[in-house]
């Protein structure tokens, strides 16, 4: 990238919550590089709040849906460019017809998605997105969609419909259960289930960002790779479900609430989409 724009800035300080010089700094040094930025920005101790599994959203509309039976659950972002479009109710209502489509056929990825039939309208959900385009005016799209199935699935959409999630059970008649368990997704944005659950990428990422950082604070090199493995504990313990503080009893992990409700009650699967 050539030159470093301001919008190329307001665009990082969304994403991390850095300062405006910090984040023209981090892109200068990373030539343009959004993912080489955010890696500056944590190694230098910068306040970073690395939005994991959420792609980027201008506007929109979020909605987490479940079968009758419980059995299957979608979860999807409908965009538009501005937020007064976003909370319009011809919006919202067509962001819903096209997740109760999916969910009514079983829509197992975007492509499949857009290929469906809208309503009964003779046209596709593409064809109705593009025809709505016409109407209002901005560009409309399903960045993102998700479809799980497990023996309950449980949706929670958290007010305003900016962030939703689905958790899928591995017992059925938990929806209580569940829906904390939803609503724990949403809030602390989990990278996995557990531990073994975590990408190698990322475990070497966290591993490098800890011995940098150890390094910088003066440690010894050769202490730097303890450090570097005590700091990755940590983050197994703030950035994987099972062993997050449950937010409701912070005393207990959501393994330890989890085993307490039933010794058999694990959670299978995981999806959360957020527009920040």
């Amino acid at each position: 990238m050539g030159n470093i724009t301001a919008a190329d800035v307001n665009k990082l300080r969304k994403q991390t919550g850095s300062g405006m010089m910090d984040c023209k700094k981090a892109l200068v040094e990373a030539e343009g590089d959004f993912d080489k930025a955010i890696e500056i920005l944590r190694k230098k101790g910068q306040k970073v709040a690395a939005k994991r599994g959420d792609r980027e959203a201008a506007e929109g509309y979020v909605v987490a849906k479940v079968s009758d039976d419980a059995k299957n659950g979608v979860i999807l972002i409908l965009n538009c460019e501005t937020d007064f479009v976003a909370k319009n109710d011809a919006f919202v209502s067509f962001a819903n017809d096209i997740a109760n489509t999916a969910l009514s056929n079983g829509a197992k990825d975007v492509a499949e998605l857009n290929g469906l039939s809208l309503n009964g309208s003779g046209l596709t959900v593409q064809e109705n997105i593009t025809e709505q385009i016409g109407k209002i005016g901005e560009k409309l799209e399903i960045s993102e969609y998700q479809f799980i199935t497990a023996s309950e699935v449980v949706g929670y959409n958290h007010p305003g419909n900016k962030t939703a999630a689905l958790v899928g059970l591995s017992v059925s008649g938990k929806a209580d259960i569940g829906r904390d368990v939803a609503m724990q997704i949403a809030a602390m944005n989990p990278v996995a289930i557990d531990q073994d659950g975590v990408p190698k990428d990322l475990i070497e990422k966290e591993i490098e960002i800890g011995k940098d950082q150890a390094i910088q604070q003066g440690k010894p090199a050769e202490l730097a790779e303890k450090i570097a493995l005590g700091k990755l504990n940590k983050f197994y313990k703030e950035s994987t479900l099972m062993n997050q503080e449950f937010i409701k009893e912070s005393k207990k992990t959501v393994a330890q609430y989890l085993k307490e409700q039933d010794p058999d009650l694990t959670v299978t699967e995981f999806k959360r989409i957020s527009i920040q």
